[in-house]
């Protein structure tokens, strides 16, 4: 999967996670998450040093 293809689809995680933040859940869940959408968003930070054009 080539780089904008997987920064798509962090974004569609990120989208998914947010609507489910917007609903019912247990203390449980919004910690599952809220740690997901961390890491989703610290995946597109790396992937966007890493396209062509980036500042490195």
């Amino acid at each position: 999967m080539d780089e904008r293809s997987r920064l798509r689809a962090h974004l569609r995680n990120i989208e998914r996670y947010q609507g489910l933040l917007k609903t019912e859940l247990t203390e449980l869940e919004l910690q599952y998450l809220e740690r997901r959408l961390s890491e989703e968003r610290s995946a597109i930070a790396d992937l966007h040093f890493s396209l062509p054009g980036a500042l490195q």
